[in-house]
């Protein structure tokens, strides 16, 4: 059992932190604070089966628009079976480049190889570099630079063709 004083000492003390969040257990109580709401990710699987469902009909039967959430500066794609998707093996802070004043990793069109470095997640104050584990080349964005991201969030979508 977590004692409500630590507790509350420990709100305080990330609220006036730049720790965005922590996780502890104690006693076999486990507690998970955090400044910033969840980002809910699901992760696709590698090759999903293909699945018919009825065409829908009337008015409402129009297909929704796509929205732009790569920051890649292009139009988003929707997601596609032949797609990979290349997810985050942490919490952290997404970055696209080594540093503020170079050049991004890779962007959308870029070609890569299995083992290129595609991005960096900051975790903790160190700086981790994810290598894409498909060849092929980046076909979507799906963060935004220096935006925070959650275990199997998908990053990129790599087109392995």
């Amino acid at each position: 059992m977590i004692d409500l004083d630590f507790l509350e000492r420990l709100i305080k003390a990330i609220d006036e932190s730049s720790i965005d969040s922590v996780e502890l257990e104690r006693g076999g109580t486990r507690v998970r604070l955090a400044k910033s709401p969840p980002v809910s990710a699901v992760a696709a699987p590698m090759a999903p089966a293909p699945v018919s469902l009825p065409a829908p009909s009337g008015p409402a039967a129009a297909p929704a628009p796509v929205a732009d959430t790569g920051g890649s500066g292009g139009a988003a794609m929707p997601p596609s079976s032949r797609l990979v998707d290349v997810t985050s093996p942490m919490v952290g802070t997404f970055y696209r480049a080594p540093a503020p004043d170079a050049p991004n990793y890779v962007d959308v069109g870029s070609r890569v190889t299995k083992g290129d470095t595609v991005c960096i997640i900051e975790a903790m104050k160190l700086m981790n570099e994810l290598e894409c584990e498909v060849s092929g080349s980046i076909a979507e964005i799906c963060v935004e630079n220096a935006q925070p991201v959650e275990y199997g969030q998908v990053l990129f979508r790599v087109d392995p063709s």
